[in-house]
């Protein structure tokens, strides 16, 4: 009697617990409905932007404008000086961004990133929509087998996964020996230290941030549509052009902008696989930063190639917002 005694109490504490616990739940959603959750849901994500985003990029835009002094630590100067009277002046030098404009080899490194980060999004999108486009289609079984094999590469290192690719890409390497067999290519093809492996290593690693927008818009739209344009006579490509791309646009933009974005400045595959010419804005960074150990032209490097990434991409969402508005009150 003592031992059930006991199992009944057991039971009894923890059916209590999930019934506490289940209450806490409710409690908690009931006060996220109120203004002051709605408040704290907002609040914490721009705390946690304002501390690890705002506060970094302005230590940074500070010492944009401060000028380099090897041999001391940190390797620039204060912006306020003080006197000794006590007087404080600020002085802010802008030689660093005057340098970017005037440098070409700054404003060639600008260009290339943008090249190599606009062509390797077009490749993304012209490879990953069809992915994506058979993912949607597939059983619900098989699109997830197929959505983990997309996701299978981010188990291991992007940097393991570029090295890699020196085996495949370099002379006597793997595609060259393939590309030899056919007749397509000589003993001394390479594709390694040139544009080409940039474009392969980038399309390659961020062929995922492609897929996985594309595959969650095109999963939501409605393929009967599909079937109600082809009673109406539309051919394939028609049907496609007319219902499925333009549905499928807010996928495409998120894809884009998670492909271009990161590609612009990146650093790892054009310095291991492109060759002296892949000079991008990542490169440059490295450079000034831990070779020249010049501080403020690599804050200077870093702003400017902020702007001119989140600046078109603001005006961008701007216009957007403002054709979605007008066509919801059409």
């Amino acid at each position: 009697m003592n031992t059930a005694g006991r199992n009944a109490g057991l039971w009894d504490f923890w059916f209590d617990v999930v019934r506490n616990l289940f209450g806490w739940f409710r409690s908690v959603g009931q006060e996220f409905r109120t203004r002051r959750g709605r408040f704290l849901v907002t609040a914490l994500p721009m705390l946690w932007l304002g501390l690890f985003f705002l506060v970094p990029f302005l230590i940074v835009l500070k010492i944009s404008f401060a000028q380099a002094v090897f041999g001391q630590a940190p390797p620039y100067t204060a912006l306020v000086e003080h006197a000794a009277d006590g007087a404080a002046s600020l002085r802010l030098h802008t030689s660093n961004y005057a340098m970017l404009l005037s440098d070409p080899l700054y404003v060639a490194a600008y260009l290339k990133s943008l090249l190599f980060a606009s062509v390797s999004t077009l490749f993304c999108l012209l490879l990953g929509y069809p992915i994506a486009y058979g993912i949607a289609r597939a059983s619900p079984v098989k699109r997830l087998v197929l959505l983990v094999l997309v996701i299978l590469p981010f188990w291991t290192s992007s940097l393991l996964r570029t090295y890699a690719l020196i085996g495949i890409l370099k002379a006597n390497g793997l595609l060259a020996q393939a590309l030899s067999a056919v007749g397509l290519a000589g003993p001394d093809f390479a594709l390694l230290h040139s544009d080409t492996a940039v474009y392969i290593g980038i399309v390659y690693n961020y062929l995922p941030f492609m897929i996985l927008p594309l595959t969650a818009t095109l999963m939501r739209l409605d393929f009967t549509l599909l079937e109600a344009a082809e009673d109406l006579g539309a051919k394939p490509w028609q049907a496609f052009a007319r219902v499925t791309l333009p549905l499928s646009m807010p996928g495409i933009i998120a894809g884009a902008l998670l492909v271009f974005i990161p590609a612009v400045g990146e650093f790892v595959i054009p310095d291991i696989l492109g060759g002296p010419d892949a000079l991008t804005i990542g490169r440059v960074l490295w450079i000034e930063f831990f070779t020249n150990r010049d501080w403020p032209l690599a804050a200077a490097v870093t702003i400017a190639m902020l702007v001119l990434i989140v600046l078109p991409t603001l005006v961008f969402e701007y216009f957007e917002n403002r054709r979605n508005e007008r066509e919801a009150e059409a």
